[in-house]
Formats: C-alpha cells, structure tokens, sequence
C-alpha cells in the first residue's frame, strides 16, 4: 500500500467524522432548541438566536418577566466535528451542557460557587475562586465555595434552593450567585426533552431565580 493510497484513506476518515459530527450536533442542538421555544416564552417575548461554531448556540432576551431582568442561554455540545477534540473532551469531562446567565430584579444576598470539580467547567469555577481566596467545604459531593466567613450561609442557601434545583435537574454542574450581574449562573445537562415539558421547565428556573432572591 502506497503513501498516497494511505493519505486518500486518511482523508476521507478525517472528512467523514467531521461531516458526522457536524450533522450530530446541528441536529441535536436543533431538536433542544425547538423544545425551548414554548418555554422561553416564560421568560420573555422576544428572544434573539445565533449560532456560536457547529457546537454553541446563544440565546438572549434583554426584557425578561420578573424575577429576571435579562437572561442568556448557552446550548453547549461536546465538540464531535474533530476527533482528537472530542477525544480531549472525554478526557476533560466536557458534555453536552445547557448553561443560563441571568440578570434578577433582586441580586442574591450571598455569593457562592457549587461546582463539580470533575467537569470542565467547574474546574474552572473553582480555580477561579480559590485565586479569589475564597473558603470552600464538601457540598452533597460537590464542592462549595464562598467569600470568607459567609460558607455557613451559603450551605444555607443552597439548602433553600434544593427543592426548586431538583425541579429543573437531578443532577447539575455548576451553581453561582453573585451581586453583579450574572447574579444567577445554571450549568446543567440537557434535559430529556421527549419527557419533560418545556414550559414547567423553565417554570422551574423561575422558581429558582425567586428563591435565589430570597433572604433567608
């Protein structure tokens, strides 16, 4: 077998998983995000889209329904177009994740990060916090971190928060509660969408943007 028979195979595997992959994310993104849109009225009126590469797409509505006041969602996909990425992404515990930032009417009354330390984007979270010096302590098998001092009332926080989570997902990556804006950040995998309806979905994240503003 000769060099240039070797390299024609080599691209034609190359090609071919960068069309496969390309065609699975574009489908899978689409099938999520036409199950968004009955509950994205929820929130607001009007959302603006665009697609970030073949893996993000963005949503936002800069007038949203109180509790929000603004509220951006990121559909990340586990990069499938490039093999040695998507091997990279297995290894770093990158998957499919639906992420929310948002603007509240009332910021939360103590900050906190809760992230998996195991996934791509806690790791970072907490590396982030930890060059802020923040405290941190075991959380339900995750890890919680807090300005000093104030670890007691996140746990407290979160505590408040358990029942409206569990709403949205029995599982999450990443929790976070600032004063500034993002005031409320949502790392979660992507829900069953042949199960679960749109619109009590995203009821549940305005449940948790209530709770998130409340005192305690």
């Amino acid at each position: 077998m000769n060099g240039q028979y070797i390299l024609v195979i080599a691209v034609i595997i190359v090609m071919g998983w960068f069309a496969f992959g390309v065609i699975f994310n574009l489908r899978r993104g689409n099938q999520l995000l036409k199950w968004m849109q009955p509950g994205l009225t929820r929130i607001g009126q009007r959302t603006t889209f665009r697609w970030l590469g073949t893996s993000v797409a963005e949503l936002g509505i800069l007038q949203a329904k109180n509790p929000f006041r603004q509220l951006n969602t990121l559909v990340v996909m586990a990069p499938r177009d490039v093999f040695w990425m998507a091997a990279l992404a297995v290894v770093q515990g990158r998957r499919d994740t639906l992420i929310f930032r948002a603007a509240l009417s009332t910021p939360p009354p103590v900050e906190l990060e809760l992230a998996d330390p195991k996934s791509w984007t806690g790791r970072t979270a907490l590396q982030q916090a930890s060059q802020r010096n923040w405290e941190r302590r075991d959380y339900q098998g995750l890890q919680l971190m807090a300005p000093r001092g104030t670890l007691d009332l996140a746990a407290g926080a979160l505590d408040r928060l358990a029942a409206s989570l569990e709403k949205l997902s029995p599982r999450y990556v990443r929790v976070s509660l600032r004063r500034s804006t993002p005031n409320l950040e949502l790392h979660l995998p992507f829900p069953n969408h042949a199960i679960t309806d749109a619109v009590d979905y995203f009821e549940a994240l305005r449940e948790v943007a209530r709770a998130v503003s409340t005192r305690g």
